[in-house]
């Protein structure tokens, strides 16, 4: 590996700054963003006066904590469009990702949106060791997912070349490595380990690919993992935070001097860690919910949003921004498959949308070398328990297959069994999810 350490003069002032002139900046962005939020966005504008909250109670940095929180279950109730805070004339893009009820999370950008954006993904790239120049293979998913066109867009502003791959087709993705010799990669953790299984499989060796830094996101990772892809791959693996509703990737990127966690970009993100039970903020280095206020957003401000991460804020080392520590798990039941966002209600819809399937199910998690593998196992009803012919049977499974890798976006096994197959709950919380992944380390 080749360490890329950064010289005084890749670094933005703001990323040298004293604790003082940050707050200060915070502060200055934080009173305008709640403002904008409360004058703009109704539903905001309610919780805040059923709160007895107002802008001119933000007096200082801890005063936010007087404020309402923001959750998803805001978001899916004003589906699609009720949270922007400007009209549909300033928007200069959507994104989506997916929701607990089927229906999509939809957040805006305005141009300067996109510009701050770009400007985020572009500072984690030069702080993943990327310079101007450098060829960029991202094969994030492009579309609605902000993966890949968030990554895009930071990469051209980083003045690197983009090489727009997405995802999937892996002996095309070594293919091209091969050929245009990138120098970074980004992608999830768990694709690059294919990618690098079939480098193995036609015999190259880490040495013999260009590949410097991967800069993975999109689902959690552990350092086992690092390890794994640093070997053998030959390059430093680099750890980029976003979710779609704050921002989307870039909204944390670790250093690739220290690897010690994603920097927060704090002056367009300010983070709390609350206990995820009363709400109370808690002191850095305590664990607890990840809470973020976006400082700068027009289209989509975000305010005290719950993204359900467990973490702890950490002191700064290689930036003078504070760092986040790996995500532990979730304080709610979301699965990540794959980099993408699962509910197991959203299953749930899908399968009952056919009339022959009751409403027991399991989703079952396994892990096939370095992929996901999701079996939904699902009944048929009583009357037709042992009545449906093979041919009923499989058809049943490839439409749900199908719905599921529709509406939801990955792909699954499934396995229709007769009535009573899956084990009944007998102390009233059916179990669901049957997660027999190995865990990180």
């Amino acid at each position: 590996m080749t360490a890329r350490i950064p010289q005084p003069g890749d670094l933005e002032p703001i990323e040298t700054a004293s604790r003082d002139e940050i707050s200060a900046l915070q502060l200055e962005r934080l009173k305008w963003s709640v403002r904008h939020s409360y004058d703009n966005v109704a539903p905001y504008h309610a919780r805040c006066v059923e709160k007895g909250v107002h802008p001119d109670d933000l007096k200082t940095l801890a005063d936010l904590a007087k404020f309402p929180f923001m959750t998803k279950t805001d978001l899916r109730d004003h589906y699609p469009f009720g949270l922007f805070a400007v009209p549909r004339t300033k928007l200069a893009r959507l994104h989506a990702s997916s929701g607990t009820t089927g229906k999509s999370v939809v957040v805006g950008y305005t141009k300067n949106d996109i510009d701050n954006w770009s400007n985020v993904v572009a500072r984690s790239i030069r702080a993943a060791g990327g310079r101007a120049g450098d060829m960029v293979h991202i094969a994030y998913g492009y579309g609605m997912f902000t993966g890949g066109l968030g990554a895009h867009f930071g990469v051209e502003r980083a003045g690197c070349c983009a090489v727009p791959m997405s995802g999937g087709q892996t002996e095309k993705q070594v293919q091209q490595i091969m050929d245009f010799k990138p120098e970074i990669i980004m992608v999830t953790p768990s694709y690059s380990l294919v990618i690098a299984e079939e480098f193995e499989r036609l015999g190259i060796k880490p040495d013999e690919i260009s590949l410097k830094v991967g800069i993975f996101g999109a689902e959690p990772w552990g350092q086992g993992m690092r390890h794994e892809i640093e070997r053998k791959l030959g390059i430093d693996a680099i750890d980029i935070y976003g979710l779609t509703e704050v921002m989307g990737p870039g909204v944390a990127c670790e250093c690739i001097e220290s690897k010690d966690g994603p920097v927060i970009w704090e002056d367009h993100f300010y983070p709390e860690i609350i206990d995820p039970e009363t709400g109370e903020v808690l002191p850095d280095g305590e664990e607890g919910e990840l809470v973020f206020t976006s400082l700068t957003k027009e289209a989509f401000p975000v305010i005290r949003y719950r993204t359900r991460d467990l973490t702890r804020l950490l002191p700064p080392t290689s930036r003078s921004f504070r760092r986040m520590d790996k995500i532990t798990g979730r304080s709610d039941d979301m699965l990540i498959i794959r980099g993408v966002n699962v509910f197991p209600t959203q299953i749930e819809e899908q399968i009952l949308r056919d009339p022959r399937l009751t409403g027991n199910y399991q989703i079952v998690l396994t892990r096939d070398g370095h992929m996901d593998n999701v079996e939904v196992r699902c009944e048929v009803q009583r009357e037709l328990s042992g009545k449906l012919g093979r041919g009923t049977i499989e058809e049943i499974a490839r439409a749900l297959q199908h719905h599921i890798k529709t509406i939801i976006g990955i792909s699954t096994k499934v396995n229709v069994m007769d009535f009573e197959s899956i084990p009944r709950t007998q102390t009233g919380k059916a179990r669901r999810v049957v997660d027999q992944r190995p865990k990180q380390i």
